[in-house]
C-alpha cells in the first residue's frame, strides 16, 4: 500500500494555482449553521442540565453552501444549486452567500419546507447541544422541475460537479439522472459526497467520498459483513467489492483521525495519514475535504495528489472554530517549509538575472493566509517582467501595520506559501514599516502595487523615477481580504 503525506512545494503550488477560476457546480442540500456561544457556570435547579449564559450568536453557510464557500476561498468560480424554504433563514443564507463574489447561488424557495438550520450551543469550544430545524423529505413538483432545468443549463460549461448530499431531500434519482445523463457529461467529472445507503443512487459518478459511518451504511445495505478488527487494508478490500457492483471507479474514504484512503478499481490503495495537530471543531471539515478534492480534480490533479492536499486541508480546518474554510497559503505552508532569500544572496542573484537581460519586478505586502486575490496579484505582477521579487513584512512589521492580532500566519509560513508559487522567484523579509530600503537596495526595473493608488502615493516611487524604472498599479480581485476570510 502506497503511503505519502506531502507533495513537492512547486507541484502543490501548481495545482492550487491551476484551480483558480475553474467553474465548479455544487448541487445538494444547503443549510444555515448557527452557533450560540456562551459560558457555563452552574447547573439548572430545574433539571440536571447546564445553564448557558449567552454571549454571542453567529451564522455561517452550511452543508452544500459551505462546500461552495470553501471552493470560493480556494479560487474557484462556483455555481450553487439547492432548495430552501421561503423564510428568514433563507434570507440570512442568501445574505452571507452574497458576500462571496465567486459564488452564483440558484436557491429555489419552496414554501412547503423550512430552510434546513443546524443550531449548535457552545461553551469554550465544546458543543452542549445541537437543534436541527428541517424537513428531510424529497423535493417534488415545481421545485424538482425547476432544479432539473437549472442543472441542465448550468452544466453546459462546468469544469467539475460536486454532489453534496446530506439526505435532506434534494439528491434523488431524477436529480442524479439530470447530472449523469447530461449531453456534455464527458466534459466534466462528478464527485459525490454520499449520505444515503444505496450506492446504486450514485452510480455513474467518477468519485465517491464516504466517511466511515457512510461506508458502514453501504456495507449494511449490501449485506457485507464488517470484521471486528478493521484497518485500511480491510476497508480497501470492501471498497473494491462495492465499486465492482457499480460503474464508479474511485472511492475516497475519510477515516477521521486516520486520514484518507483512496480505493480504485484495478489499482493499489493509497493511504494519506492525518495532518491534524490539534482538533478544536470538526464542524464542516468534511465539506472542506470535498471542496479541495473537487477543486484539485478540476485543475487536473491526480487522485493521489488531490487526496494529499485534501488531507492537509482537513488537518488545518479542524483546528478552527465553526464551519471554517482554508486558504491556499495555509495549505502550502503546511505542505512544506521553504526559507527566504538572504539579502546578500538575493543581491548576487539579481546581478545574475540582470546580466542575462531579465527585467526585475518587485512587490511587497504581508500576504497573510495567501488567498486567491494574492495569487491573482502575483501572477499579474510576474507577467510585467521576467523575475518577481516579493518583499514580505516580518511578523513585527505586520503587527504594527495590521494590529496586535495579526499576522494569522507567522513569517516562516508566509514565506513558504509565497516561495512555492511559480510566479514568485524570490522572497525576502523586511523588518521596517515600509520596503523603501529594499527598493533602493535592489533597484528593480518595475515596482508593482495592488489596489487603488496613484503612482506618486506609492512608497519608492521617487526612487524608481531616479533610476529610470516604472510603476505598475494592479486592480485587486473583489471579495478577497485576509480579515474577511478569517472572520467568515
Amino acid at each position: 500500500m502506497t503511503d505519502q503525506n506531502r507533495l513537492s512545494a512547486d507541484h502543490a503550488a501548481t495545482i492550487l494555482s491551476d484551480m483558480q477560476h475553474r467553474h465548479i457546480v455544487v448541487i445538494g442540500d444547503v443549510m444555515l449553521d448557527t452557533f450560540v456561544d456562551g459560558s457555563v457556570g452552574r447547573i439548572s435547579p430545574e433539571a440536571p442540565i447546564p445553564i448557558l449564559a449567552h454571549q454571542s450568536t453567529s451564522h455561517m453557510p452550511g452543508g452544500a453552501s459551505n462546500v461552495a464557500r470553501n471552493l470560493a476561498h480556494l479560487g474557484g468560480q462556483v455555481t450553487l444549486i439547492g432548495v430552501t424554504g421561503d423564510d428568514g433563514a433563507r434570507d440570512m443564507l442568501l445574505h452571507y452567500l452574497s458576500e462571496e463574489p465567486a459564488i452564483t447561488a440558484h436557491l429555489i424557495a419552496d414554501p412547503l419546507r423550512p430552510t434546513t438550520t443546524k443550531t449548535r450551543f457552545m461553551a469554550k469550544g465544546h458543543q452542549l447541544l445541537r437543534v436541527d430545524d428541517e424537513l428531510a423529505r424529497p423535493i417534488n413538483g415545481n421545485s424538482l422541475m425547476e432544479m432539473i432545468s437549472i442543472i441542465q443549463a448550468t452544466l453546459d460549461n462546468a469544469d467539475m460537479v460536486i454532489i453534496s448530499d446530506y439526505d435532506k431531500g434534494v439528491i434523488q434519482p431524477p436529480i442524479m439522472k439530470a447530472i449523469i445523463s447530461h449531453p456534455k457529461r464527458d466534459m466534466f467529472k462528478v464527485l459525490a459526497d454520499p449520505k444515503q445507503p444505496q450506492i446504486s443512487l450514485y452510480d455513474g459518478v467518477d468519485i465517491l467520498t464516504p466517511n466511515l459511518a457512510e461506508f458502514d451504511r453501504f456495507c449494511l445495505n449490501h449485506n457485507i459483513a464488517i470484521p471486528d478488527s478493521i484497518d485500511s487494508q480491510v476497508i480497501d478490500e470492501i471498497a473494491q467489492n462495492l465499486l465492482s457492483q457499480t460503474s464508479i471507479n474511485t472511492m475516497i474514504t475519510t477515516l477521521s483521525a486516520d486520514g484518507i484512503l483512496v480505493s480504485q478499481q484495478d489499482n493499489p490503495p493509497f493511504h494519506s495519514h492525518s495532518f491534524a495537530r490539534s482538533v478544536f471543531d470538526v464542524s464542516g471539515a468534511g465539506d472542506t475535504v470535498i471542496a479541495l478534492l473537487g477543486a484539485a480534480f478540476s485543475a487536473g490533479a491526480s487522485v493521489v495528489d488531490a487526496a494529499i492536499l485534501a488531507n492537509i486541508a482537513a488537518g488545518i480546518v479542524v483546528a478552527k472554530s465553526g464551519t471554517a474554510t482554508v486558504t491556499p497559503g495555509e495549505i502550502l505552508a503546511a505542505n512544506q517549509q521553504i526559507p527566504p532569500f538572504e539579502p546578500g544572496h538575493l543581491a548576487d542573484q539579481i546581478k545574475e538575472w540582470k546580466a542575462q537581460g531579465d527585467r526585475i519586478v518587485f512587490t511587497n505586502g504581508c500576504f497573510d493566509c495567501l488567498h486567491p486575490g494574492h495569487i491573482w496579484l502575483l501572477q499579474t505582477a510576474r507577467a510585467k517582467g521576467d523575475r518577481l521579487i516579493v518583499g514580505l513584512n516580518s511578523d513585527a512589521s505586520t503587527k504594527r501595520l495590521k494590529g496586535v492580532h495579526r499576522p494569522y500566519q507567522n513569517e516562516t509560513d508566509r514565506v513558504s506559501a509565497l516561495a512555492a508559487l511559480a510566479s514568485v522567484d524570490a522572497v525576502i523579509i523586511f523588518e521596517e514599516d515600509t520596503p523603501i530600503e529594499l527598493i533602493t537596495g535592489l533597484n528593480p526595473d518595475i515596482l508593482v502595487k495592488g489596489g487603488d493608488y496613484k503612482a506618486d502615493e506609492i512608497i519608492g516611487a521617487d526612487h524608481m523615477k531616479t533610476i529610470g524604472g516604472s510603476i505598475e498599479i494592479i486592480a485587486l480581485r473583489d471579495g478577497y481580504s485576509t480579515t474577511r476570510l478569517n472572520q467568515s
